[in-house]
């Protein structure tokens, strides 16, 4: 059993109405989940294809940094699907500094984060003092520069940039890979 500490007002979140959303993930991701509402500790527990079984506590924190169930249940549908986190605060020299390092992350009206999303095609959420990235190893890892530039002091105008170029690859890759040879 592997044990993963969770928030105390993500813990809802994981249950779900009426416990629904956890017996969602014991069933998709074959696991056993042990919820200690007091602690935020949960620990998983793989019942079934023990492949399946350890995606179900990369579920658990993706939930637990802030993703809807349905995102995070995403980690199932390809084998590829991963989860990452970008942790702000060890970027951060302090209080004030971490606060606009968050801001930069996000962007004017969520601007910035909402780039990394559609620019990338995968799933991001900034909640607390991390970053989280739910997608295929390509979108995690430009998602990851994006925000290491950002991070790093790197303009936003700079950053879009190299989104895009991603973006452009990812597409050119896709492309070439459902290419028809007839």
């Amino acid at each position: 059993m592997q044990h993963v500490k969770i928030p105390q007002d993500r813990i809802g979140v994981l249950i779900g109405e009426g416990g629904e959303t956890m017996r969602e993930i014991e069933d998709r991701a074959e696991v056993r989940l042990d919820i200690d509402s007091e602690s935020g500790s949960v620990g998983v527990e793989s019942v079934g294809d023990p492949i399946t079984g350890l995606k179900g506590p990369d579920i658990v924190k993706a939930i637990g940094r802030g993703f809807n169930p349905e995102d995070a249940l995403a980690l199932l549908d390809d084998e590829m699907m991963m989860f990452d986190v970008v942790d702000i605060d060890a970027a951060s020299r302090n209080q004030n500094d971490f606060t606009r390092q968050k801001g930069r992350l996000i962007g004017e009206g969520g601007r910035t984060r909402e780039l990394m999303e559609e620019l990338t095609g995968a799933s991001v959420v900034i909640y607390g003092s991390t970053l989280g990235i739910i997608g295929g190893p390509e979108q995690v890892d430009a998602v990851r520069e994006a925000a290491e530039m950002l991070l790093e002091g790197a303009p936003h105008g700079s950053v879009y940039s190299f989104l895009e170029r991603k973006h452009n690859e990812m597409k050119q890759k896709g492309l070439n890979y459902h290419q028809f040879h007839g």
